[in-house]
């Protein structure tokens, strides 16, 4: 537990209501959303604005608390878990969209905002902001941009990092640091809102980002592309993108993902196949219209049984809801749910594919696999039970097989879900001994005292590498 002088210091700044340290409460932010992995912090504060933020990291700096941000805690990796108790700072209050500019295409938010509040928001404008990640009806932006959040729309427009403009950031001194602004070009200096992005809490603490818009797409349309070959339908994802079609969403989901998400959404998706192809394009009408015929005879002539375009936009909807139900549906099966991401060069797809089939008979496991295929970023997905020592121990040698495999075929360890506390361990097969040595650097020159989301990204050793003989 903290001393008291330093609960009294934390009161002062915030009032009483929102220091909480008693048992229930810290029990409540103890984990997130990653299987096994639990531990309880001393303090939960919530603050209203940067000041506040400001002052309270000035108090732990000091006293050398570790200091985790968290939203919702929908991450996967770890990262949000306590591993070192400390103070877990809490973004309920700074919950509010500032600005909405549209004539530079800008929004600007509290990091407490919820995605799809931001989505629906300049929506109402016909503005789009595109970064979809699968938690977007509880994950927050300031968790999005810690972690580079992806989505199901990444293939075509990017990721979380690609639209941060600007960030207001604490650093672990106290000090409030801006970077960017409501520009279209700044090279002054180095770049220190991506540095930020995808730093995992471990260099700051955002607490207030600028995010670019665009003009909301004028239509779209999808299609299923339905396969009794889980090969074929990789390859298909290769073809699209060699033949210069860049569609909004190229999504692969495999039978064992197929049978229990039609049981939990029932719209119809069919579960006699090994792969269907979900595929998305929008853009002006006559552009759409070519991709989608293009794309559709692609998939036929890499042995599609059959192609199914959405009627309507109900109908496109319901099957993009369908894939976004995925984790949902899967987690169903058993008391724990295994969900990585280890992503490959687009061109490995369909080898990558064959290679976690061949992983889970090796293990004996069942591992269902859906992602983004159009980006290379696939979901094998593991039901189990992590009470089960014997069986769990086989989901992670199996896991860290595909690992390995995925580096060897030029991909990583991580295409969206962060590095976290569950993947520090792996970052150095990834990174290179090199790598690990530049961030080290950059981390014990921001945070020196080390509060800042302690033992996240930096293992204390090296997993040894898996040979892999295929």
């Amino acid at each position: 537990m903290l001393q008291q002088q330093i609960i009294d210091k934390l009161t002062a700044i915030v009032g009483k209501e929102y220091v909480d340290y008693s048992d229930a409460g810290r029990l409540a932010y103890s984990y997130d959303s990653t299987p096994d992995f639990q531990a309880m912090p001393d303090v939960v504060v919530q603050p209203a604005n940067t000041k506040e933020v400001s002052e309270i990291v000035k108090v732990c700096n000091e006293h050398k608390v570790p200091v985790i941000a968290r939203g919702n805690a929908t991450n996967l990796s770890g990262g949000t878990t306590p591993l070192h108790g400390g103070l877990v700072l809490l973004f309920t209050r700074m919950n509010q969209i500032v600005e909405i500019d549209e004539e530079n295409l800008t929004v600007t938010v509290q990091p407490g905002v919820i995605t799809l509040t931001l989505n629906t928001a300049v929506e109402k404008l016909g503005l789009f902001y595109p970064p979809d990640p699968g938690s977007m009806k509880t994950s927050h932006i300031g968790g999005n941009i810690a972690e580079n959040s992806g989505g199901l729309r990444g293939l075509k427009y990017g990721v979380t990092r690609d639209y941060v403009l600007a960030l207001e950031v604490v650093m672990p001194n106290g000090d409030i640091l801006k970077t960017g602004g409501k520009l279209a070009k700044d090279v002054a200096g180095y770049d220190l809102t991506r540095l930020m992005v995808g730093s995992e809490g471990t260099l700051g603490v955002i607490t207030e980002a600028t995010l670019k818009l665009v003009p909301y797409p004028e239509t779209k349309k999808t299609m299923l592309a339905i396969y009794q070959d889980i090969d074929s339908a990789g390859q298909a994802v290769s073809k699209i993108i060699a033949n210069k079609i860049i569609p909004t969403t190229l999504e692969i989901m495999d039978q064992a993902t197929l049978k229990v998400v039609e049981d939990y959404s029932k719209i119809g998706l069919p579960t006699d196949v090994q792969a269907v192809l979900l595929i998305e394009q929008d853009g002006p009408a006559e552009v759409v219209e070519r991709d989608m015929k293009k794309m559709e005879e692609i998939c036929r002539n890499l042995n599609a049984v059959d192609v199914q375009v959405a009627k309507d936009n109900v109908e496109a909807e319901k099957l993009t809801q369908a894939r976004r139900t995925a984790l949902s549906a899967l987690a169903r099966l058993k008391p724990t749910t295994v969900l990585e991401d280890a992503t490959v060069p687009r061109s490995e797809v369909a080898t990558m594919l064959k290679e976690i089939i061949r992983i889970a008979d090796k293990y004996n496991v069942n591992i269902a696999t859906f992602g983004h295929a159009g980006d290379g970023n696939l979901h094998p997905t593991c039901p189990t039970d992590v009470r089960d020592k014997e069986e769990f121990h086989r989901v992670e040698q199996a896991f860290e097989e595909i690992f390995e495999v995925a580096i060897s075929l030029g991909g990583t360890i991580t295409g969206e879900h962060g590095v976290g506390a569950m993947k520090a361990p792996y970052l150095e097969w990834k990174m290179g001994p090199e790598g690990m040595l530049v961030m080290k650097a950059i981390k014990d020159a921001i945070d020196p005292n080390n509060i800042m989301n302690p033992g996240k990204m930096f293992a204390k050793e090296t997993k040894k590498r898996v040979v892999v003989s295929r």
